[in-house]
């Protein structure tokens, strides 16, 4: 039951926090707070033990929770975790907690109800990475929805009604075309097998023509391209970013954009292998020019806000060429790109949002000079604008480094192209810096230094991305055995589609045609 304990915390945290926040400005921050303490030490605990005892011998899931929910459909409530979700259930929670803590002077309205959304986003989020039910992965990926639009609408800037109807509409519409292509893998494995069911484990391998793949397969795509986002579904994005209040930017930038990258790495490769290989080269390109547009279009920015954000689709370029290689070096340095981008980029709109509850603008033009006046802030900016960039020691070059290795095994040139995102990255970085911290304070500003709660915060985060870079071996170790089984799904996938052949069985009614879960399918999948 841990697993379901893990999303209920928040859950039940975000109500307290809302009923709480009628009698008080202050408790609801404290009841957040103290919910993403006790969730995070509890993933800890796991994780620890995790890594001393290594993965079961059964395979690579930790734990797991499979009961009926809407059995007459073959709709069950399954949840599993295996070091690839592990790691992303704890970014989740160490980002709520940091939200949590960064929002505790600047939100002074509506707190209740802002710390019920802050927290039910990440609920949904780790239902998200944990779901291995196809349509209670679908019910926490649009409960994802609502949360944020509440946080960018009621708490975000100047245009934040026009940012969140763009998110809402964009991730909505990208939504229903995968409920579409969910809908239809359901159907095509019941008529095949007279087994209707929304199991993972028993989609996997799924026979049909390649035509029906290819168009299930881009259902997905749409969807978890425009979650990255990848070019040319990315536009909500900076809209959104720069709008949103500090927390809504830390779990866009840290967060969402990594469930993107999951559906990738989970679902879309293994589920539909072949039209995933088909299509790899698009994919590829659009890596490619993702990684190089999200750059030159940050260099060209002067509001300091939009300019993270669109570093953001640069590095998740890296991310997706990693993923559709397909090789282990490539996936482990995705992984790697999803967990430093989330830390050092959520760093950035931190700080970001410090600056203009400062100077109540995020103008470049108007900023320079500040590292002279706030040089703590200044020293942490260069930190994590040299992460950004990839400089070695620091977590985002481990990352980038094993997705080029991979990229180069599959595709020579690809590799070569997306390495001018370095240079690119290093342009957009010290240019950030050069703008903001340094040069001649030519307004006068006369501003405050990090408080203590600011530089707690940052010093958690610097000690974070600081060992992803110099002992990235723990990352590694724990999302190997689950990049490993990933690949293996899709290996055994691609081996079924190529030996059974394609039979139109006749359709059954879902509730005729119910199999019990102690059959073949789990031994298949165990």
């Amino acid at each position: 039951m841990i697993l379901l304990w893990l999303i209920l915390i928040p859950v039940l945290g975000g109500l307290l926090a809302a009923l709480a926040g009628r009698w008080s400005t202050s408790w609801p921050r404290w009841i957040s707070l103290i919910a993403f303490v006790g969730e995070l030490f509890v993933l800890l605990v796991i994780w620890m033990g995790y890594l001393q005892a290594g993965p079961p011998p059964s395979g690579p899931w930790l734990a797991g929770l499979d009961r009926a929910w809407i059995p007459q459909f073959g709709i069950r409530f399954h949840l599993g975790m295996d070091g690839l979700s592990l790691l992303l259930v704890l970014l989740s929670s160490f980002l709520g907690l940091l939200s949590v803590a960064c929002s505790w002077a600047g939100i002074q309205y509506r707190v209740g109800f802002f710390h019920l959304n802050l927290m039910w986003t990440v609920a949904a989020l780790i239902g998200v990475f944990l779901a291995l039910d196809l349509f209670l992965f679908y019910f926490f990926w649009e409960l994802m929805l609502v949360p944020l639009y509440f946080l960018i609408g009621i708490w975000g800037h100047e245009r934040r009604i026009y940012a969140a109807i763009k998110f809402f509409i964009f991730t909505q519409a990208s939504g229903l075309l995968m409920l579409l292509a969910i809908l239809g893998l359901y159907f095509i494995h019941g008529r095949s097998t007279g087994v209707y069911t929304f199991d993972y484990f028993q989609l996997l391998g799924t026979s049909m023509a390649p035509a029906t793949a290819m168009w299930l397969m881009l259902g997905f795509f749409v969807a978890f391209a425009v979650k990255l986002p990848a070019v040319p579904v990315h536009t909500w994005l900076p809209d959104a970013h720069t709008e949103a209040p500090t927390a809504g930017s830390v779990h866009l930038a840290g967060l969402v954009l990594k469930v993107g990258a999951y559906g990738f790495l989970r679902f879309l490769v293994p589920l539909f292998p072949a039209a995933a290989f088909d299509f790899t080269p698009v994919a590829m390109i659009l890596g490619v020019i993702g990684i190089l547009y999200g750059a030159v279009l940050a260099f060209a920015q002067t509001d300091v806000k939009r300019l993270v954000a669109y570093t953001s689709i640069s590095h998740m370029g890296f991310v997706l060429l990693g993923i559709f290689s397909w090789n282990h070096l490539a996936l482990q340095g995705a992984v790697m790109v999803m967990l430093a981008h989330g830390i050092t980029t959520a760093a950035l709109f931190i700080l970001v949002g410090d600056l203009q509850d400062r100077m109540h603008t995020r103008d470049m033009d108007r900023m320079g000079g500040l590292w002279a006046i706030m040089p703590r802030m200044g020293g942490t900016g260069m930190l994590f604008a040299v992460a950004t960039l990839g400089l070695p020691g620091l977590g985002n070059f481990i990352g980038e480094f094993l997705v080029l290795l991979g990229v180069y095994r599959a595709n020579v040139a690809i590799a070569v192209l997306a390495t001018l995102g370095f240079i690119a990255s290093t342009v957009y970085a010290l240019w950030m810096m050069q703008r903001v911290f340094l040069g001649s304070n030519r307004l006068g500003w006369q501003l405050p230094d990090s408080t203590p709660r600011e530089r707690g915060i940052m010093a958690a985060m610097i000690a974070v991305i600081v060992w992803l870079g110099l002992y990235p071996q723990t990352v590694l170790t724990s999302a190997s055995p689950a990049l490993q089984a990933l690949q293996q799904y899709t290996a055994e996938a691609l081996n079924q589609s190529s030996l059974v052949p394609i039979t139109e069985a006749s359709p059954r009614h879902p509730e005729a045609s119910q199999t019990s879960r102690s059959g073949s399918s789990d031994g298949d999948h165990t």
